[in-house]
């Protein structure tokens, strides 16, 4: 049996040394410049040139990541909580919002009871999310004038609970020979039928015409972490137009775009994608620690080699990608006119520590099996080869642009954040840098970074994963250990307890 994982945590790296030791040792390419650097010279308060988005050049290079509070009202409209969020977004100093919230196109689409759904009956209560957050910015920064604001359409696919956080309601593009039985995949009639696709597609182009109408610069078609979409795009054993080849595992991105232009509207487009898939992964029992979950291993995939039920995922070695098709999806990405890809990796629900690298595991989750640098490199590592690709052959197709593209995977590194983030747009691994669920904690990070060139350390995320453990418990989401409005909140007990039975 291997020796327990050993975790060196970045609070004990002292200084930039002492991180570019612990990158070295792990033989990682993860280049972290000597110090934070304030003022107009950072390479992350330069502006973005050559591209526009609704007419805005963006104002500077981070994003702030779609994130659920699952603290909507039942009807997917907007509460309190929410709207304390959007503000929290705006304060931040990010000036790409990149989606805000993941809005469902329809109730029967929603991840959990409590997630908003972008319908006209809730038009004026999303309005007001994109009106707090722009007020919050302008008074805090003078402007909005550079700042891009998206909302993220969705449908939840395998993961819905549209009527009650503990009963599953999956919808699935193809049976999968290991996920369905871990979420309830019984029939074929769970999967959505070639006809009923046309509708889906409907919702969608509905949902942006309302988008459009209460002021979003762009909106983000969901791509990435199992949903639904994403899922097509693995649906390499689904008989039909929207399965087995490229073009067909892409269609329902193209009669999307084609549909929002045909109906008139001006909404620019952008999409959220998992750039590669694993298998899923599940906690080692034989591993496991007093109060702990054991160390994540794949579950066994000996019985479905080659691996022909993921995107971006290596047939032959499904714990490995394979660019392949990724770098297909970029350029047609751009062919479409599709001006932002945000790109991200795996599944919270599968294979969360390639998709959310974090020191402490969510309660249906897994110990690190290795030093989560690992996984962080890894995206940031991806990212760079796909802008590079469309470098390349950009040539090809001098009529349509580079989107802007948007890295994902960097609040593991916690301190260092800021100069790693530097590097790499610096050098130009990527164009933006997107930040999550951190900002719950600090959402002025970056803003701080760039103006006083240090952080806060007390406000750090140090990736506690409560933001996701309370919503699998059925409980709002937030920063519950450094965020004193969750922290007093009755569910930091509920919390607790279910942490501790759980354990």
């Amino acid at each position: 049996m291997p020796e327990p994982f050993k975790l060196t945590r970045i609070a004990s790296l002292r200084t930039v040394a002492d991180f570019r030791a612990q990158v070295a040792a792990l033989g990682l390419d993860l280049p972290c410049e000597d110090q934070i650097v304030a003022g107009g010279t950072s390479p992350l308060a330069r502006p973005i040139d050559g591209m526009t988005i609704n007419g805005k050049r963006v104002g500077n290079r981070w994003a702030i990541h779609p994130m659920e509070g699952w603290d909507g009202t039942t009807t997917g409209g907007v509460t309190s909580e929410m709207l304390r969020r959007w503000q929290r977004f705006g304060e931040s100093g990010a000036k790409m919002i990149y989606g805000g919230e993941a809005m469902a196109i329809r109730p029967d689409g929603r991840a959990n009871p409590n997630q908003i759904i972008i319908t006209e009956a809730n038009q004026a209560g999303i309005a007001s999310l994109r009106e707090t957050l722009l007020k919050a910015h302008q008074q805090r920064y003078g402007t909005t004038d550079d700042l891009v604001i998206g909302f993220q359409l969705t449908h939840s696919g395998r993961f819905c609970k549209p009527n009650d956080q503990k009963r599953m309601e999956p919808r699935v593009a193809f049976r999968h020979p290991i996920l369905d039985r871990k979420f309830n995949v019984t029939s074929d009639a769970q999967m959505f039928a070639d006809g009923e696709i046309e509708e889906l597609t409907q919702c969608y182009i509905r949902a942006a015409k309302i988008a459009w109408a209460v002021g979003a610069d762009f909106v983000d078609i969901k791509h990435c972490h199992g949903y639904l979409l994403h899922e097509f795009l693995g649906a390499h054993t689904r008989p039909g137009k929207f399965g087995g080849s490229f073009e067909n595992r892409t269609r329902i991105l193209r009669d999307i775009v084609a549909g929002i232009r045909a109906s008139g509207n001006k909404i620019e487009i952008g999409v959220r994608l998992s750039a590669f898939d694993f298998v899923p992964f599940k906690p080692d029992p034989a591993r496991a620690q007093p109060g702990k979950l054991g160390p994540g291993i794949p579950d066994d995939y000996s019985h479905c080699l080659p691996y022909r039920y993921g995107f971006g995922v290596n047939a032959n070695d499904p714990l490995d990608y394979d660019l392949t098709e990724p770098f297909q999806f970029a350029e047609l990405c751009a062919q479409l006119g599709v001006k932002i890809l945000n790109l991200s990796a795996g599944s919270p629900y599968y294979n969360p520590h390639i998709q959310r690298p974090a020191a402490y595991p969510p309660s249906d989750g897994y110990q690190p099996a290795h030093d989560p640098l690992i996984d962080v490199a890894r995206q940031i590592n991806v990212v760079r080869q796909i802008k590079a690709h469309l470098t390349k052959t950009q040539a090809a197709r001098p009529k349509t642009p580079n989107p802007i593209l948007i890295g994902t995977a960097y609040s593991y590194l916690q301190e260092y954040l800021p100069q790693v983030a530097q590097y790499v747009v610096r050098h130009g691994w990527t164009d933006m840098v997107g930040l999550g669920r951190m900002v719950l904690s600090y959402p002025e990070m970056l803003a701080d970074a760039t103006t006083k060139g240090a952080l806060t350390p007390k406000l750090i995320c140090r990736t506690f994963s409560d933001c996701t453990t309370a919503p699998r418990n059925g409980l709002k989401s937030g920063c519950y250990p450094l965020d004193k409005f969750y922290s007093v909140k009755p569910e930091f007990q509920q919390l607790k307890e279910a942490k501790k039975l759980g354990a």
